[in-house]
């Protein structure tokens, strides 16, 4: 049986970590078996407290560095204990709908794709911000360009990807870098790469999102990067 395996990167969000949790267990996946893979970032607020209440759950495993690292070190370190023949990341906060994962997973358990990006810009969006618009629409321009293949949402936090097609990428990202060095590994590397349309409902600074301006460049910077590396 096909198996999903959530990897779920959070620090210091207790106000949504259980609901994000709840959601995940609750979507409809047919036949895919599921498991939730959390790594807490050294969450300052009671984010492990919530999670250590799933220490008996057979379904989540809960790993907690002992100092933030950041988004990308945190994927990387939940990779290490999938179990799956699938990943999809999923952030902690209420901005992707759980809801979407069969569409995201259909094209891979279909045999037409090696990785499925969640398209924002094919889908439904409400509430972002402006300036991260405008850096959303820069980046999937120059992931286009650079990589010569049609991209409309590089920055997606909805990725899936076959787990062994994950651990060929051979990842060092350690922060938000991770969206643009996947999109760069496996566009470089020829995999089958899918875009479906999904749901987002942005959130704002005050409410806790993390991403900053220099995250943008450094994103921009990553592809560049990874496009003339051997």
């Amino acid at each position: 049986m096909t198996k999903l395996s959530v990897i779920v990167p959070v620090y210091n969000e207790e106000a949504t970590i259980e609901k994000v949790i709840g959601l995940v267990r609750s979507v409809d996946l047919g036949d895919v078996e599921r498991e939730i893979v959390i790594v807490d970032d050294a969450s300052t607020d009671g984010t492990f407290e919530r999670l250590e209440t799933y220490g008996e759950d057979p379904d989540v495993s809960v790993i907690r560095h002992s100092r933030n690292r950041g988004k990308g070190a945190a994927i990387r370190t939940a990779l290490e204990r999938v179990t799956g023949d699938m990943v999809i990341i999923q952030d902690a906060d209420l901005e992707y709908d759980p809801a979407d994962y069969p569409r995201l997973l259909a094209p891979i358990l279909n045999g037409e794709a090696d990785v499925v990006f969640g398209s924002r810009f094919k889908g439904r969006i409400q509430d972002m911000a402006f300036l991260n618009l405008v850096a959303n629409k820069v980046l999937a321009w120059a992931a286009t360009l650079l990589f010569m293949k049609r991209v409309t949402d590089e920055a997606t936090c909805y990725k899936v990807l076959k787990t062994d097609v994950l651990r060929s990428l051979d990842l060092a990202c350690e922060g938000f870098e991770f969206c643009p060095e996947v999109t760069a590994k496996t566009l470089k590397r020829g995999y089958r790469l899918v875009e479906v349309p999904i749901t987002y409902r942005g959130r704002s600074a005050a409410a806790g999102k993390k991403i900053k301006a220099r995250d943008g460049f450094r994103a921009l910077w990553t592809l560049l990067r990874y496009r003339v590396k051997r």
